[in-house]
Formats: C-alpha cells, sequence, structure tokens
C-alpha cells in the first residue's frame, strides 16, 4: 500500500465513518407480547356488544339497520387470516400466516388496538363517520377470490357498498365503494382517516424506528417522509396519489389506487419514551364522490412483507419500499447483488453458506482489481528504498520531496494512484452490501451459529450498562471481523511503503468500525469476516505470481528507456508534473508577495 492510496483508503474510511455515523443503531429491550393468532376459519360470525350513534344517524335522515350488534367475518388464506366487520365494512383485523414477531407471536398489521378506519362525509349537511353505520354482510365466489359486501342503505334509493376480493394467495385485497343513488346529498368527496399505531415486531426499537415511516408516489415519483426523524413528520399533497404505504422495516400497510387519489395528507408520529410504539402513522384519502357514484372507485390495500421480489408485481415504484441505495449502488443491487442472492436463497436452504458463496462470487468479480491493487504495493516496496532516501535528503522540503518522487515515479514508469484506483472501483460493491443485509427479508429470523437473527445484530453477552457508541451488548460476529481485518491491516503494511501516522491510522479505522457496526445485522458482520478470510487465501495466491525481482528488472528497463527517449512521459504524468511546477510557482508567488508586504 503506497502513499497515494494509503490517502484513498483513508478518505474511503471517512466517509464510511460519517455514514454509519448517521445510520447508527442501537438495541432497546423488547415490548410485551401481543395478542394471539386469529382462529383458522372460513366464514363465521360472533355477536360482540357494540354501539353507533343513532342521534346522528337518524339526523342525518339515515335509517337504522334492524342488526345492532357487530358480526365478524373471517377469511383465512395460505398468506393471511383476515377478520371483517359489519360496523363500517372494515377489516378488523389482519395476520401475516406465514411470519412472526420476533418474540414468536402472530404478526398482525391490523388489529383493534392499534388500527382505525373512518370514512368521513357530510351527508344531508351533517358530519358522519360512514364507518360508525352497521353494514348487511354477504359473500360470493367470483373463481378461486372471495368477495365479501357490505352493504348499507342510506335512504329508499340510496345505497353504499362496499367490496372486497381476497385473492386465493398473495397479499393484495381489492376494495371498490360503490354509491347507487343520492350523490348529491354528499359532500364533494370522501375521506379514509386511517390511524395505525405500529408496534414492535423487530429486536431492535431503534431500528425499527429507523426504519419506519410513511412512502407515497405522488405526481409520478416516489417520496418518503424523514425515516429518522425524532419529531412530528407531516407531508400534504394536491394532485395525483397512486399510493401510499406505512412502512416498517420488513412490512408494508399500503392502499393502492391505479386511477389516483385527487390529494391527502400523511403524518408520523414520534415518542421516544413509549417503547411499547415504534411510531403512529396517520393516512388522510381523499375519495370523489362522482368516482363512488360512477362506480370507478376501484382501489386495493396490500398488507404483507416488505419483499422487493414480491413488490414488483404490486404496482409502479411500489418495490422502491426496498432502498437499494444510490446510483450506481442502486444499479449493482438490483441488476447484480439482489437476484444472485435471491437466486441462491432459492436453491440454498442455509443462509451461512449463502453468504460464503456471495463473498466467493464478489472476490471472483472483483479479483482483477485485486490483483493490480496487490502489483501495485508490490512496485512500491520495490521503490521504498529510493523513497526513503528522497525523504532523507530534502528533509522538511515537502514540496521538493514530491517533486523527487514524481521524477521516479515517471522514471520507474509507476502511477501512483494506481493502488487507489481500484479500491475505489470495489465501493459501489462495497456499499451495495450495507442495503443487502439490513433490508433482506430472507435474512429475518434466519439462525446461523449464534446468531438467532442474521437481520439484526447477535449478541453472546448482554451488558448491565450501554457504552457510549458501542452498545449494550457484544457482537462476536463484529469482533472476529475487526481481528481479521487488523490482521489484514497488518499482513498489508508488511509490504507497504507507509510511514509514520498514516500507517497507524490504518489500524484505528478497523477499531472504530467494532464501535460502529456493533448494532449492525449479524448477516453484515460475517460477510465481512468471511470475505477477509477468503481475501487472506486470495493474495498468497496472488503473491506466487507476482514476482518483486522481475517487477524490479521492468522498472531498470523503463528508466533505461526513459533515458533514452524511446518511451516519452504519459498524458497523467506530464498534467501532474505540470501541476505540481504550478503550485511550486503559486508558493514562490505567495512568498515573494508575503516578504514585500514585511518590508513595507
Amino acid at each position: 500500500m503506497d502513499r497515494n492510496s494509503a490517502i484513498g483508503l483513508t478518505l474511503i474510511a471517512a466517509l464510511l465513518l460519517a455514514y454509519f455515523y448517521w445510520f447508527a443503531e442501537k438495541p432497546v429491550p423488547p415490548p410485551p407480547a401481543q395478542t394471539s393468532e386469529l382462529k383458522q376459519d372460513s366464514v363465521l360470525s360472533q355477536e360482540l356488544p357494540a354501539t353507533t350513534d343513532s342521534t346522528v344517524t337518524a339526523q342525518a335522515g339515515i335509517p337504522i339497520e334492524p342488526v345492532q350488534a357487530e358480526e365478524i367475518t373471517t377469511i383465512n388464506t395460505p398468506d393471511l387470516a383476515i377478520a371483517f366487520t359489519n360496523k363500517g365494512g372494515v377489516i378488523r383485523e389482519l395476520e401475516l400466516l406465514n411470519y412472526k414477531t420476533y418474540h414468536g407471536k402472530a404478526l398482525k398489521l391490523v388489529d383493534p388496538t392499534s388500527n382505525s378506519f373512518k370514512l368521513k362525509t357530510r351527508y344531508n349537511g351533517l358530519d358522519i363517520d360512514l364507518n360508525s353505520l352497521f353494514y348487511t354482510t354477504s359473500q360470493t365466489k367470483n373463481g378461486d377470490t372471495t368477495v365479501l359486501t357490505f352493504t348499507r342503505s342510506l335512504s329508499e334509493t340510496t345505497q353504499l357498498v362496499q367490496r372486497y376480493s381476497i385473492p386465493p394467495t398473495g397479499f393484495k385485497i381489492g376494495y371498490d365503494l360503490k354509491l347507487t343513488g343520492g350523490a348529491n346529498n354528499f359532500s364533494e368527496q370522501l375521506t379514509l382517516d386511517w390511524q395505525n399505531t405500529l408496534r414492535p415486531l423487530e429486536k431492535d426499537l431503534t431500528d425499527s424506528r429507523n426504519n419506519t415511516t410513511i412512502t407515497y408516489y405522488h405526481d409520478d415519483s416516489f417520496d418518503e417522509l424523514s425515516q429518522r426523524s425524532t419529531s412530528t413528520e407531516r407531508e400534504v399533497f394536491s394532485g395525483n396519489l397512486k399510493w401510499v404505504s406505512i412502512k416498517q422495516k420488513f412490512f408494508l400497510a399500503s392502499i393502492i389506487s391505479e386511477k389516483g387519489f385527487p390529494g391527502g395528507e400523511v403524518e408520523t408520529v414520534y415518542n421516544e419514551s413509549d417503547t411499547s410504539v415504534v411510531k403512529r402513522a396517520n393516512v388522510k384519502i381523499n375519495i370523489p364522490i362522482q368516482e363512488v357514484a360512477n362506480g370507478t372507485a376501484n382501489y386495493a390495500f396490500y398488507f404483507g412483507p416488505n419483499d422487493y421480489k414480491e413488490l414488483g408485481k404490486i404496482t409502479e415504484d411500489f418495490a422502491k419500499n426496498v432502498y437499494l441505495g444510490w446510483p450506481p449502488v442502486y444499479w449493482i443491487n438490483k441488476f447484480v447483488i439482489f437476484p444472485v442472492f435471491h437466486f441462491l436463497t432459492n436453491v440454498i436452504g442455509s443462509f451461512g453458506l449463502i453468504i460464503i458463496i456471495l463473498v466467493i462470487l464478489m472476490r471472483i468479480i472483483l479479483l482483477p482489481l485485486s490483483y493490480r491493487s496487490y502489483l501495485s504495493m508490490a512496485k512500491m516496496k520495490v521503490l521504498k528504498p529510493e523513497l526513503d532516501e528522497i525523504k532523507e535528503k530534502f528533509g522538511e522540503d515537502m514540496t521538493k520531496v514530491q517533486q523527487e518522487q514524481m521524477k521516479l515515479y515517471q522514471q520507474a514508469g509507476v502511477n501512483p494512484l494506481s493502488g487507489c484506483i481500484p479500491l475505489v472501483l470495489q465501493m459501489p460493491i462495497l456499499f451495495a452490501m450495507f442495503y443487502l443485509f439490513p433490508n433482506s427479508i430472507e435474512l429475518r429470523q434466519q439462525s446461523f451459529l449464534w446468531a438467532d437473527d442474521l437481520s439484526t445484530y447477535d449478541s453472546i453477552l448482554n451488558l448491565p450498562f450501554t457504552i457510549p457508541f458501542y452498545g449494550d451488548h457484544v457482537s462476536l460476529f463484529t469482533i472476529l471481523m475487526t481481528a481479521s481485518t487488523l490482521i489484514y491491516t497488518w499482513q498489508n503494511n508488511q509490504i507497504s511503503s507507509v510511514q509514520g501516522p498514516m500507517k497507524s491510522m490504518s489500524y484505528i479505522m478497523p477499531l472504530i468500525f467494532l464501535f460502529v457496526l456493533n448494532s449492525f445485522p449479524a448477516g453484515l458482520s460475517y460477510y465481512y469476516f468471511v470475505s477477509n478470510l477468503i481475501t487472506f487465501g486470495q493474495q498468497a495466491i496472488i503473491k506466487r505470481f507476482v514476482d518483486e525481482d522481475k517487477i524490479k528488472a521492468v522498472m531498470e528497463n523503463h528508466r533505461k528507456m526513459m533515458a533514452s527517449g524511446t518511451v516519452k512521459k504519459s498524458r497523467f504524468m506530464s498534467k501532474l508534473e505540470d501541476a505540481m511546477k504550478a503550485s511550486e510557482e503559486a508558493r514562490k508567488q505567495a512568498d515573494e508577495t508575503r516578504k514585500k508586504k514585511k518590508k513595507n
């Protein structure tokens, strides 16, 4: 590792450190367990005590239905268990059957204690919530799709119909609104007011909060409220709003309109002191009454995993709920890393083995860059005695030292940046991994060795206190990764020309990452630990093909050719030399100006 490579590595490490500072995680004790799973049933009715605001209903001229008790209809598919209520004609409870919370409880994205759906409007001059009314329930089949219809008479000639279409598999539920007659008695729009208290589903509450927000597709672009905000975030929309998602780290609850809603409002509320709640999310969607009257109010709900493979099938840009990074990291993840990773998960059952194979594939792809980087270090090692002589000869005159070093590089045919460039080119893949492991639902609750969940930190020791910037637990995978990185750094420094503080800095960075990565997913730390082990073997193989005597002979031959004029300066070296001369001239002029000012 030459001086320029070390500088490049330090700058890269500084960027990584800044990134990790803003995205660091901290574990929080788990909340109380959630309620039990829904009962397995096809269709059932259960009467529960309930009342409605009969006074408001009567004042608005809405007839009172004979059924004034809540009836629950439960529909199960291989993926979902959904309980509908005739009070409001809404989803009362929804459970994902193939997923559990971190503590093994039923994973519910909708339940009566955490969700409320209100359908507000102004009818006959009075404000009313249509979801406070009781509806008549009917159920039919359309092929394999179960159709559940809720009907409410608002007058002798007016009926409001809410229809849900539940497919045999999957997580997308059709939702249609239909009004027959009496549209003139309504205001111009209905407002769907959806309030959701998000309960912890994962091990790390802080990480959950940092990955919980509301995302939306507005005016043909994807956007979201700030995930890491510790205050109330709010956004009001006008214009085409295609979909809105209440996004947790690995799960989504969304409402979608292919035609688009005319506007709405979203809000997230953060309360650090309440550890039983991740965040509170409020969504208000405007629904034109004319669409409801025309029978074109056709929407859909998505309640399911935040899984990149699933989301691309739902609607436009819905897959962006899984963040893959910025270009070019986004392209590498989308077209290379994620497809390979998903392919491996389909054919191999052990995620520990999948990560090893992924490391091997990445190291093979990066082999040409690794070879060039090692070759550059070997060249600098050959030049090290002459570089030391230059430093000793010109002492503190760094400008002269740099000029003489450039002259030596030119004579030997060595590009001082050749060791740094391969490292920079590897950075997009390095960053791609930081998005792959935290955002891959495939790793969720997958155990390996002592780690019970590769999507969050592993802990071999829970501390009775919190260490600043480190946390209250000890991650063994992070320790192994740090130890292997220190060994790798020491190994490189044996052939490096770097001396002094810069050499010591290379040992400090792995220690900093020991603190930064302690609360990152175990899968990520394990990946880099395995990557370091494979790199040791890779360098041992490369070393067999790098003959320092041959390199020295080639460099001596280049010097002779330069002296005879056979080889001309490269364009890069010429520009670099001109830049250094210009810098030296500017320095001399500045010194002369300073001296003149002192004389005057």
